[in-house]
């Protein structure tokens, strides 16, 4: 920002080696010019879209409170659900063996339902980077994640209640050590292998397209009546055929009676699919590309 000032202006005449000066009259202060920011002094790349996500997520009491009142009324309708032969909370595509008489589970994300990764997105924020495989690599083998408010002592309760807890993950094949050594360090249950289901997970006669769960859903599906599922993204639900703003509504249009009682969705502003969504998935547009695409995605009325 650039200021311009008129400063005054002492005019000090000394005459020779004169013992008393003359006199001379001092101009008044002039009035300083307005305030001007030029072009030139703008910033040259805007601040980062994220930090304000990240420090609320990091910083409001809300954020706690949100998945503390979710927990808590997901655990006060559990019982219910467990009683209740009829009670699935898998969409129908994903339903492939008949529920009745299955023992009951519930399914839960990782990351951002679970886990809380947030010192991972601050870390972006402060380094002024983006997301790569190798840095959420190695912050996952730190294996320093919290767990979000109220997910263990949901889980906890469900386990005590025979209810399976299982975990279905996108991360990577040699993170599931880490995954499942972080989840049992903050209190969650994990019963065994069949507990987490990672992005490797092979299911036979299904065909996984990318990250998408719903193979590994329907892999549930064949031993479990699944009473919940609990995520921050659409596809820990259901499968999204087409990933932008009309097609990720079709995906949950026949679901949404469900939302509060069969899944139970979670914030998540730092990431997640909703963002590519809004550029047409292409994470190889350059980063200014993206946020203006982002830009023209926002109402104004």
């Amino acid at each position: 920002m650039i200021v311009r000032r008129l400063l005054p202006v002492l005019l000090l005449l000394v005459g020779g080696c004169a013992a008393t000066p003359p006199r001379t009259q001092t101009p008044p202060p002039a009035t300083p010019a307005p305030m001007t920011v030029t072009p030139a002094t703008a910033p040259a790349t805007p601040a980062d879209d994220n930090l304000n996500a990240v420090a609320w997520t990091q910083t409001a009491i809300e954020h706690d409170l949100i998945y503390l009142q979710t927990y808590r009324d997901a655990q006060a309708r559990l019982l219910a659900a467990l009683k209740d032969p009829a009670w699935d909370a898998l969409p129908r595509d994903d339903r492939v063996v008949p529920a009745k008489g299955l023992k009951p589970a519930v399914i839960l994300d990782i990351d951002e339902t679970a886990l809380d990764n947030s010192p991972y997105q601050a870390r972006l924020v402060k380094n002024g980077g983006e997301y790569n495989e190798a840095d959420w690599a190695a912050w996952c083998k730190e294996e320093k994640a919290r767990a979000l408010p109220g997910a263990v002592e949901f889980t906890r309760f469900a386990a005590r209640h025979g209810i399976a807890v299982i975990y279905i993950s996108n991360r990577a094949k040699d993170l599931n050590g880490p995954t499942l050594a972080n989840l049992r360090k903050v209190g969650f249950p994990v019963a065994g292998p069949e507990a987490f289901l990672g992005l490797d997970t092979f299911v036979e006669g299904c065909e996984q397209i990318g990250t998408e769960k719903g193979c590994r859903r329907q892999l549930v599906s064949r031993k479990y009546r699944v009473l919940m599922q609990f995520g921050d993204q659409l596809g820990d639900f259901v499968t999204v055929l087409a990933n932008n703003p009309a097609g990720r509504e079709r995906a949950v249009a026949p679901y949404r009676d469900w939302i509060g009682t069969r899944w139970f969705v979670l914030p998540n502003p730092t990431y997640g699919s909703w963002e590519p969504a809004l550029f047409n998935n292409d994470w190889s547009a350059p980063r200014e590309t993206r946020r203006r695409s982002k830009m023209d995605a926002l109402r104004t009325e």
